[in-house]
């Protein structure tokens, strides 16, 4: 099974998906797309804006501080900013309760 409910409410179908990857939206792109430096990057946002998986995509980027490329819809700059504000998080357990409870992190 690729995905898990946690939510503990029967009225909400918030997934986790663990093979997230083949789910990307960026995935029918080329993968230098998301490598990008300066104004290139916000093109490449813009892949991440709809995707299903963005979520999933920026834990793991976060939770295995991926240096490069656009992950999840962040730059490296915004993660590590992320990172520097909460070092020790594991970041699929903060994110994956933000949207469980559809609220925002705070940073």
């Amino acid at each position: 099974m690729g995905a898990s409910d946690r939510s503990g409410n029967p009225g909400l179908n918030i997934m986790w998906v663990e093979d997230w990857a083949t789910r990307a939206a960026c995935q029918a792109g080329t993968p230098d797309a998301l490598f990008v430096r300066g104004a290139e990057q916000n093109k490449a946002k813009q892949v991440c804006s709809g995707c299903a998986v963005r979520t999933e995509c920026l834990a793991e980027a976060l939770d295995n501080q991926i240096e490069w490329g656009v992950w999840g819809g962040m730059t490296e700059r915004e993660r590590r900013a992320l990172l520097r504000r909460r070092p020790a998080a594991s970041w699929r357990t903060v994110l994956e309760t933000a949207r469980d409870q559809q609220t925002p992190v705070s940073l």
